[in-house]
């Protein structure tokens, strides 16, 4: 193995509360965010290119990140999307048959500080206890007073639009031109294995921008709609949530998944409101109240839709709820051909117990 010289690095909350690390290898600096965690025992490459984590400091729950290296195949975006990653142990050395570098390497070509040597189980429990908040992680273990000015201009997360900073800048094409569906998707932080799972099922995609109009998506003549998932505040979306209703009103084929889930039940209505920590892992239990029957699901979202306001609304219908703590995981409309669910039923990383979802979209697009 070779030597890593251990600078010293610490998080630094928006309380105050401080807890101390080692940064992994030789990068330093300093980065902000809002500090969140992850359960996933696996997947450390997928969640860290996911764009609905952007302007998150990530912490790993699990106690070793890095032992079987990266992939090409593995990442959901173009890029590292998170601030900052927050690690017990990282490992330098990887082994797995079909990995192409180590983590180290990974996250050095996308110039991301991390930190590792943190008691991530006290740091868990204090944003279980207290909520997520925003943080700086730094290597400036010596200017606590100027990180602390700096990190109270950053702005919190409730009310933020994020989806501007990870969307495409021009439409692209997904799939076989020659599949017997078309579907446009608006892509407000879209992962690729939304995609590859959508042009599986025999559609052709093409993917617009986050603030397109209804008849940007309309030209393509497609067949069915689909609005994706991303960072930030629901609230501040409202091209989307008007491309929604319009979507909604003509009663086309619509299906959302969770920040466009959010975006659809905003379109009717509904409000949303932040978390006190959001749900992140890949083993989080949800109900289908249709079907009865439960799933273990993928989950990654700091918001959600108000549960009483989407069941006192005529126009919906609850569908799922997660089993942790009731929150609202689906919906449908009732006379309309839409639906949509607040969980990830492409995982990448996770369970495949929701990819009936996509079925279910293109039944509906045949109907």
């Amino acid at each position: 193995m070779k030597y890593h010289r251990r600078q010293k690095a610490i998080i630094l909350l928006a309380d105050g509360t401080i807890f101390y690390g080692k940064a992994v290898g030789n990068k330093q600096g300093t980065s902000f965010g809002e500090v969140c965690f992850n359960t996933g025992m696996t997947g450390y490459q997928e969640i860290f290119t996911d764009p609905s984590y952007y302007g998150q400091l990530m912490v790993a729950t699990n106690a070793h990140i890095g032992n079987y290296g990266t992939n090409a195949n593995e990442v959901e975006s173009d890029s590292i999307k998170i601030a900052g990653l927050i690690v017990k142990n990282f490992s330098y050395e990887y082994s797995r048959v079909d990995s192409e570098g180590s983590l180290e390497a990974f996250l050095e070509k996308n110039n991301l500080l991390a930190i590792s040597d943190v008691d991530t189980r006290a740091l868990v429990s204090y944003i279980r206890d207290h909520g997520a908040m925003n943080a700086v992680i730094s290597t400036e273990v010596d200017n606590i007073e100027g990180l602390k000015k700096q990190l109270a201009e950053v702005p919190k997360m409730e009310g933020l639009e994020l989806a501007s900073k990870v969307s495409t800048k021009e439409p692209y094409y997904f799939g076989d031109e020659n599949a017997t569906y078309k579907v446009a998707a608006l892509d407000i932080g879209i992962k690729k294995n939304i995609l590859r799972n959508i042009a599986s099922r025999d559609a052709y995609i093409k993917v617009f921008p986050y603030n397109s109009k209804f008849e940007d998506l309309e030209a393509f003549k497609p067949d069915g709609y689909f609005l994706s998932n991303g960072p930030g505040d629901p609230e501040p979306l409202v091209e989307a949530q008007n491309l929604a209703k319009e979507i909604i009103k003509r009663d086309l084929p619509l299906f959302g998944i969770c920040l466009g889930h959010q975006v659809i039940a905003r379109a009717n209505g509904v409000s949303t409101y932040k978390m006190h920590n959001g749900h992140r892992g890949i083993n989080h239990p949800v109900k289908n109240l249709v079907t009865g029957k439960g799933e273990i699901t993928s989950q990654n979202h700091g918001f959600a839709v108000s549960r009483e306001e989407a069941e006192s609304n005529s126009d919906l219908q609850v569908t799922h709820v997660h089993l942790n703590d009731d929150t609202v995981a689906g919906l449908a409309m009732k006379n309309k051909n839409c639906f949509s669910v607040q969980y990830h039923p492409e995982a990448s990383p996770g369970p495949h117990d929701s990819s009936y979802l996509f079925d279910q979209f293109i039944e509906n697009i045949k109907k």
